[in-house]
């Protein structure tokens, strides 16, 4: 067996494949796992934070994630568990209310999955996603301008944040790059993140539907706690230790074949 008190390099290789397949590793148990003192696995995700590839978080350290590219490629990846959390999100839409559909490809997957009788005003900053709700007979389609953003598939920038200024908006259906349960929901783009932190502040409800691959995770830049989440949908192929962690903090759960 490997003496990993003697080799910090291997415990360190050992540490990055514990993040590559949980997203999440706790100091005491890979303490346990190695043989070491969680002194010596702090200072080793201490070195592992540095270089990039997780952030310290109370008792260990989450993934840090990386940007998966623009909404076209995005739209193409895990396409079916896009398709039933959409769904899962459609079915918390309440009746004649005004929401908003933030930019993110499981959020036009929502859109493309509301029904046709759905009685609402939906507002947007995605293009995509308006031109997908214009299909509904029943729905009024606000549309948000400014400058398009490609990363994200919305428009930001001054114009954006001015015309929801004076807009009050039932349910914010809300995205995001990763979520963790102590670290929160985080993006990437600055701006972007800046304009979610606007919505947030507008909204009665927020909901945020994540794929599996987000979960957990951090990255740069922090939109919301967790708290500050009304109601999270999830595949419920997640660990029971992530639900766990997500129901303590007060969020509640919606999975896609219980919706």
């Amino acid at each position: 067996m490997l003496d990993y008190a003697a080799f910090p390099q291997q415990r360190q290789a050992f540490i990055r494949q514990q993040l590559q397949l949980k997203g999440r590793v706790i100091c005491a148990v890979l303490a346990a796992e190695l043989g070491v003192s969680e002194h010596t696995v702090r200072r080793d995700l201490q070195e592992l934070a540095r270089e990039g590839v997780c952030k310290k978080v109370y008792g260990g350290a989450v993934s840090v994630l990386v940007s998966q590219g623009d909404l076209l490629a995005r739209t193409a990846q895990n396409s079916e568990e896009k398709a039933r959390l959409g769904l899962a999100c459609s079915r918390l839409v309440k009746a004649e209310s005004v929401i908003f559909i933030d930019a993110g490809s499981t959020n036009l997957a929502f859109a493309s999955a509301l029904s046709r009788e759905t009685a609402l005003t939906a507002v947007t900053h995605s293009p995509v996603i308006a031109a997908e709700l214009m299909r509904l007979p029943r729905c009024e389609v606000i549309m948000i301008g400014g400058r398009l953003h490609k990363s994200s598939g919305g428009s930001l920038g001054i114009t954006a944040f001015s015309q929801i200024r004076d807009i009050r908006f039932d349910q914010l259906f809300l995205g995001g790059c990763a979520l963790d349960s102590e670290a929160g929901l985080t993006g990437f783009d600055y701006e972007d993140v800046e304009f979610k932190k606007a919505l947030i502040s507008r909204s009665d409800e927020i909901i945020v539907a994540m794929t599996r691959e987000k979960i957990p995770g951090v990255a740069r830049y922090t939109v919301a706690a967790c708290e500050e989440l009304t109601q999270l949908v999830v595949e419920k192929t997640l660990s029971a230790e992530l639900l766990a962690a997500f129901r303590e903090k007060n969020l509640r759960l919606t999975h896609p074949d219980s919706a």
